[in-house]
């Protein structure tokens, strides 16, 4: 089962890069047999550009998740915690086999979605595949 996760542009490009190996949230999915995560670059890019493999989704609490993530999270320890805000724990997600796509598609035109707040469960119907 795959998964498309809204991700802001310039996170999306370290993760195609390979320089952010976890992305970071607040809340995920409930359905632990997703597998793949489709990656929506939000405005101003508003396209899927890739997918990658969940290796594994880590949830513990802030330091923890922090220490075990901050050489590859992509993102600064103060930014880190201004995310989660208000929280004792999160989520990370670890990459695995990113695969930046030869052509970004569109949301509406080659899923017929809207871009998802967080994100989507994609049906065998909306893949774009």
């Amino acid at each position: 089962m795959k998964v498309l996760l809204s991700i802001k542009p310039k996170y999306a490009e370290l993760i195609f890069d390979g320089s952010k190996k976890f992305e970071f949230r607040r809340m995920i999915f409930r359905n632990m047999e997703v597998k793949t995560v489709v990656v929506y670059a939000s405005s101003p890019v508003q396209k899927v550009i890739g997918e990658f493999q969940i290796e594994e989704i880590l949830n513990l609490d802030l330091e923890t998740l922090w220490q075990t993530t901050k050489h590859h999270a992509g993102i600064e320890e103060e930014f880190f915690y201004q995310y989660f805000n208000n929280k004792e724990q999160g989520f990370a997600i670890k990459i695995n086999k990113p695969v930046r796509y030869k052509k970004s598609l569109c949301l509406k035109d080659d899923f017929n979605l809207l871009p998802p707040q967080s994100f989507l469960y994609l049906s065998k119907q909306n893949r774009g595949d």
